[in-house]
């Protein structure tokens, strides 16, 4: 067996949590804390709420606002706590330290940032802390009273712990006219606040190499958790495996030479390695009708679940990346009130790359959010909204849209990019097809454990050609019948498609996404 390869195999003798908490021992991975550069963290998830905001005008955002409470003994929170009010929050937790080796420092003062009763009968107060030489406060305090927290109120860290890291949209901005905002360290749990206040995260790499799950405790998290995919019932287009679809005819096609397509062989080794997509090579069907026809239906008894396994929080996470390969997309259909719209070939491409991601703590190994892939966007869904295969499993199941295969955490139809009462049809069903992404899996990627990737994961380029129909031409045969205002409305709405959805551009595999080095958009 390669040395990357997992097959994970169904045990019918061991419950599901007696392998589990069996499997994870060893190492620092879901030990329930992180020693590293002299400190010990923890997660922690008792806070005492100290204030909320809420919106004075339209357009102002809203927080609760908290402080760790109840810590063990010898261990000190590294900021305050925020939590903006969104329909589908993070699960609230910050990171706390102990010092095992001198690492931690108290702020030697702290400086009023901002102060206000505007949305609140009493006052609140942010406080900047002053940290000593060669230290950073990664967080920032608040209280309701105008004198100084305490200095014992947190903890600095070393600057070699910290780098400076990507601030997202503000947490909470108390109105459209002050330049105060509040952003939250996703790893670190704290929030900093000012005009555009510096955010520093934990350095990845210190934490990932000390606290990620070795392969057989990869192996214990995909039994335990990997999702079960269920097709929509009508789905002609459904997944293979990599060497399947090079074995039935897939061909490698360039525009630097005159030669024909050649055929790829199983592992990929034959594609071009590395580089960039710069349209120079793509991958299309064979070009006999009943082979394409063979082709695009794929073959589930082959299908893989190809999986990379990534650090994220800074490293106190774990990404589990499950990849599905479809080596056909179908087409695309809308909805106008009752009215189906079929669109044709828009939307049929060759090559199809979707994914969900699981996450896990590294602190206790238990899986805390699911993302769902829905085209270039999707959506994180926290654990305990998931919908499990039964009672008591740990399963959860992934919906893949008709065609598109776009994933769904439940079954149903989600209209996307309405337009004129228009939408591109998301639609999931139950009782169709399933594949269990622990029957049969491949680990292509895991950077800190070292292991070797495939050849065809290098392959850069576009795994289908460009577009091979006329856009506004499939349109003209959709919209003859359509009133002016519904035409206008599906124009739009193909118009806001991606280009990968329409079929203007190749798709690349994944190692091309966006999301492969970087967050799930």
């Amino acid at each position: 067996m390669d040395p990357y390869r997992i097959l994970v195999l169904l045990s019918f003798f061991l419950r599901l949590h007696e392998g589990w908490a069996t499997a994870v021992q060893g190492g620092q991975f879901a030990k329930g804390s992180i020693e590293v550069g002299g400190l010990e963290l923890r997660e922690h998830t008792t806070f005492t709420k100290i204030w909320t905001a809420a919106p004075l005008n339209s357009g102002d955002s809203s927080a609760t606002f908290f402080s760790p409470s109840s810590l063990p003994s010898g261990f000190f929170p590294l900021g305050s706590h925020a939590q903006s009010h969104t329909p589908n929050p993070s699960p609230t937790r910050a990171l706390i330290a102990r010092d095992t080796a001198n690492s931690l420092a108290s702020p030697t003062d702290f400086t009023v940032l901002f102060s206000s009763n505007f949305s609140s009968p009493s006052p609140v107060f942010f406080w900047l802390p002053i940290p000593p030489p060669g230290y950073t406060a990664a967080g920032h305090v608040i209280t309701t009273s105008p004198q100084k927290p305490p200095l014992s109120s947190l903890r600095c860290l070393p600057n070699h712990l910290l780098e400076p890291c990507h601030s997202d949209a503000p947490t909470w901005s108390p109105k459209s006219d002050l330049p105060f905002t509040v952003h939250l360290s996703y790893s670190l749990g704290t929030f900093v606040a000012g005009g555009e206040p510096p955010l520093h995260c934990l350095k990845k790499n210190d934490i990932a190499l000390a606290a990620m799950p070795n392969l057989t405790q990869i192996r214990a998290l995909i039994q335990t958790f990997s999702p079960i995919f269920n097709f929509h019932p009508k789905e002609l287009y459904l997944p293979s495996s990599v060497p399947w679809f090079f074995n039935n005819g897939a061909l490698l096609y360039t525009n630097s030479s005159s030669n024909g397509p050649v055929r790829i062989d199983p592992p990929g080794t034959n594609l071009p390695q590395g580089g960039t997509n710069d349209g120079a090579y793509w991958l299309d069907l064979p070009t006999d009708p009943a082979s394409q026809n063979t082709i695009k239906a794929g073959n589930l008894s082959f299908a893989e679940a190809y999986i990379h396994i990534k650090p994220t929080l800074d490293g106190t996470a774990t990404d589990i990346v499950f990849w599905l390969f479809y080596p056909f997309n179908g087409p695309a259909r809308a909805r106008a009130g009752f009215i189906e719209i079929s669109l044709g070939r828009i939307g049929e491409h060759v090559g199809d790359w979707e994914h969900v991601t699981q996450r896990f703590s590294n602190f206790d190994g238990e899986m805390t959010q699911m993302y769902f892939s829905q085209h270039s966007s999707g959506e994180w869904v926290n654990a305990a909204e998931l919908e499990y295969a039964a009672v008591g499993e740990r399963r959860p199941a992934a919906y893949a849209t008709l065609h598109g295969h776009a994933f769904y955490s439940k079954a149903g139809l989600v209209l996307k990019g309405e337009a004129e009462k228009i939408g591109i049809k998301d639609e999931t069903a139950e009782e169709g097809a399933v594949m269990d992404a622990a029957a049969g899996c491949l680990v292509v990627s895991a950077e800190h454990l070292g292991l070797e990737e495939p050849a065809w994961l290098q392959y850069m380029r576009e795994w289908g050609p460009k577009v091979s129909y006329d856009v506004d031409k499939e349109l003209g045969k959709m919209m003859r019948f359509l009133p002016g205002k519904m035409k206008r409305g599906l124009r739009t709405l193909v118009g806001r498609l991606p280009k990968e959805m329409l079929g203007e551009e190749g798709p690349t595999g994944p190692k091309g996404k966006a999301s492969w080095n970087g967050e799930e958009s």
